[in-house]
Parts: structure tokens; C-alpha cells; sequence
């Protein structure tokens, strides 16, 4: 039988802990996503650091079943560089880091603007081992993944919806052919990702792209 970094003790240990927290906070989560919803609806623009400080103890995660497919899809495609934005308490993090251990090596290079998550997240990560495999960044994405260092094999992107398209264009200069880009909250938020949507659905920009259902929606997108 093949075991893989998943079947660690120490990693499901804290991926069941993660995700026992994240379930007990959905409405914290809820709660918070309703002041930014009406912002959006009504046009208002509030300071990223704001919305990020507001939610600093809510960790705000991938899914079980989408940490099973963000892992099996690294795996799929030999992911060597993965870029995450929105690393929040590094339950994607995890998943995407014992992905490229158990591909032989690379580094999952994550983003994120609260300085408690990121605390949290290099924790969770040095706790499973899997450090040399991860590098949070603190600060705003759009300047700390400017340079992700070479050829990106796939991107997640689960931050600030509204900065999915800029992260992505920030980002296009060092997408290879055949990567892979995915997009957390892609029916939830799917007005404030439309640019984004519009830009990864539309062939002629060297994507494929489809709403796989899995938590609030996770945009697939491959890059041509």
C-alpha cells in the first residue's frame, strides 16, 4: 500500500483540528461576508487591511473534498511551484506543500495580509513538517507574488475576491502551458469575481475554465 504525506499523523491531526474550527465558525464567516457583500453592492470600497483584521480569528478554508482535489490535482500535473493567495491559517497550505513533497520536492509559495494568520499558518505548516516545502509571505499579494521565482505549475487563489483578476494578471508572466488556476467562492462571489470569470472563461486569453461544485463554487481553470 503507497502512503503518502495525507497519511502523516501529524498532518491529519492538525487538518482535523483546522477544519473541526472552521466548521464551528461558519457563522462567524457568514457574518463576516455580509458587510462585504453589501459594500459590493453598493459600490463601496473598504481597505483590504480592514476586512483582513476584522476576520483574523476565522480561518476561512478550503473544504475537506477540495483539499482532497487541490492535492490530487498537484499531484496529477507534478507541481513543482504552486502559488496560493490567502494562505489564512494554511489549511490549503498543508494540502498543496505534502502535494509537492510527495512530487519530490518544490515549494508552495502562499500570501497573506493579516500578521496573526500568517503566525498561525507557519505554525500549522512547521507542525506538520512540511516547511521547507512552504513560504508565506505577509504582506499585500499583489507586491509579495509579483516574483514567485520561476515557472508556476498551479495557482490557488482564495483571498480577497475582488483581487483575483489582478493576483492573476500579476501572476500570467510565469504561468506555464498546462498549468492549473483555481478559484475559491466562484458561485458565492461570481459578481464580485467577474472580471475574473470573464477573463478565465473566454478562450481566446489561453484558458479553459469550469464551476466544479465543491463548498461555494471552484473555478478550474487550465492554462493553454
Amino acid at each position: 500500500m503507497v502512503s503518502t504525506t495525507l497519511d502523516d499523523p501529524k498532518l491529519e491531526r492538525i487538518l482535523k483540528g483546522l477544519h473541526s474550527h472552521d466548521r464551528k465558525n461558519h457563522w462567524n464567516f457568514m457574518r463576516a461576508a455580509v458587510p462585504f457583500l453589501i459594500d459590493q453592492s453598493l459600490g463601496r470600497k473598504t481597505p483590504q487591511a480592514v476586512h483582513a483584521k476584522r476576520d483574523r480569528k476565522i480561518v476561512m478554508s478550503i473544504t475537506p473534498a477540495a483539499g482532497q482535489l487541490i492535492y490530487l490535482t498537484a499531484r496529477a500535473i507534478g507541481a513543482k511551484r504552486i502559488v496560493e493567495f490567502g494562505s489564512s491559517f494554511g489549511v490549503s497550505t498543508l494540502y498543496l506543500a505534502a502535494a509537492v513533497r510527495d512530487n519530490g520536492g518544490g515549494i508552495v509559495i502562499g500570501s497573506e495580509l493579516e500578521p496573526s494568520k500568517v503566525e498561525e499558518a507557519r505554525k500549522n505548516i512547521a507542525g506538520a513538517n512540511l516547511t521547507e516545502f512552504a513560504d508565506i509571505r505577509a504582506g499585500d499579494a499583489v507586491e509579495t507574488l509579483s516574483d514567485p521565482g520561476g515557472l508556476v505549475d498551479m495557482v490557488l487563489l482564495d483571498g480577497a475576491k475582488e483581487l483575483y483578476f489582478e493576483v492573476l494578471q500579476k501572476l500570467l508572466p510565469h504561468i506555464r502551458t498546462g498549468a492549473v488556476v483555481l478559484a475559491d467562492d466562484a458561485i458565492l462571489f461570481r459578481k464580485t469575481m467577474a472580471s475574473y470569470l470573464q477573463f478565465v472563461r473566454n478562450s481566446s486569453n489561453d484558458f479553459r475554465s469550469v464551476t466544479l461544485p465543491l463548498g461555494a463554487g471552484l473555478e478550474y481553470s487550465v492554462k493553454l
